[in-house]
């Protein structure tokens, strides 16, 4: 009977765990290999998925959605939560959408006086919620009035502002379409907020208008070849625009339904509506800033340009949706 050596049993065991565990690590060096170029493949097809939605739509994805996702929880606990709080939500987005609107005319040599522009566009917030629509028109009156005679003011005071007269009647004239555009249609959405149930129906309207821009995006990025506008908006087609009524016909008979505790025509009809004010705000914002020889109002908003651009389709939808409140809320 043969017998192994004590030392040589000890080392070939050595051998054999060394060997199992050299085998093991490579194996995990192999697999990590494996993930990190699986890993960097999928990240190089994301970034050229990326680059190219980039170039078709000139916003940047990932930050417009972070941006949406924030925006539109603010929004909600605002609305759900305490009514009131909203209040502070129309304040921040009237006071930089306002400034976004004067500084942008003033590239294009509109002198609109900021200071008074962004002071009548937040006090306007309060008076409207407290005092209904009559507060909102003596709250947008009382604005233009002010930026009317500060721009009097500065007119008559300083000589590095002195304008023609023709330049002075324009100026005055922008500073009063400030009001009227930002201030003025904002506050439909803090009047309609402080009736009773309103919050549901300025959500019910925003989510149309989030819809039908989903939609309008998505559908015109797949299927998009027909321009819709192209000297205004070159990347608008009728295919997005199809998309966009869809959605939004669909939103609008399920918030109807579920939400505004209504018929399901009216929700064809307010989600009609909300498509075509949307679509012309959009349309609107795009001709202003094509005639201003500006791309977006600002770059606060990563992905979506300025407050103003975010709230272009908004604004006219929420006079809408305060004369549909009026009517069969």
């Amino acid at each position: 009977m043969s017998s192994v050596p004590e030392g040589e049993g000890r080392d070939g065991d050595s051998k054999h765990h060394r060997a199992s565990r050299d085998e093991f690590r490579a194996q995990v060096q192999a697999r990590k290999a494996d993930f990190e170029r699986q890993f960097e493949a999928g990240r190089a097809q994301f970034d050229q998925a990326q680059e190219k939605i980039q170039a078709r739509t000139g916003r940047n994805l990932i930050g417009a959605i972070l941006i949406g996702i924030v925006g539109g929880g603010a929004l909600l606990l605002s609305l759900l939560l305490v009514k009131e709080l909203f209040m502070l939500f129309a304040v921040v987005l009237a006071g930089f959408a306002s400034y976004e609107l004067a500084s942008a005319l003033r590239k294009g040599s509109y002198l609109v006086p900021r200071i008074p522009t962004v002071i009548a566009a937040v006090v306007a917030v309060p008076i409207s919620y407290y005092g209904g629509a009559g507060g909102q028109l003596i709250a947008v009156l009382g604005g233009i009035l002010l930026v009317t005679v500060w721009r009097l003011v500065e007119q008559a005071a300083s000589r590095e502002v002195r304008a023609s007269s023709a330049g002075l009647l324009r100026d005055l004239a922008a500073g009063a379409f400030v009001q009227g555009y930002v201030t003025f249609l904002a506050c439909f959405a803090v009047v309609l907020v402080a009736a009773d149930d309103g919050q549901w129906w300025t959500i019910a309207f925003i989510v149309v208008v989030v819809v039908a821009d989903t939609g309008a995006y998505v559908s015109g990025l797949t299927w998009g070849k027909h321009p819709m506008a192209p000297v205004i908006s070159p990347k608008k087609t009728w295919e997005g625009f199809a998309g966009g009524a869809a959605a939004s016909l669909v939103a609008g008979v399920l918030l109807s339904l579920f939400m505004l505790d209504n018929t399901w025509w009216f929700g064809l009809l307010f989600g009609a509506a909300i498509l075509l004010t949307a679509t012309l705000g959009d349309l609107a914002e795009s001709l202003i800033k094509r005639d201003l020889g500006i791309k977006d109002m600002s770059s606060w908003l990563p992905g979506h340009g300025g407050f103003l651009d975010r709230l272009d389709s908004i604004l006219p939808s929420a006079a809408v949706a305060f004369v549909a409140f009026q009517i069969f809320g």
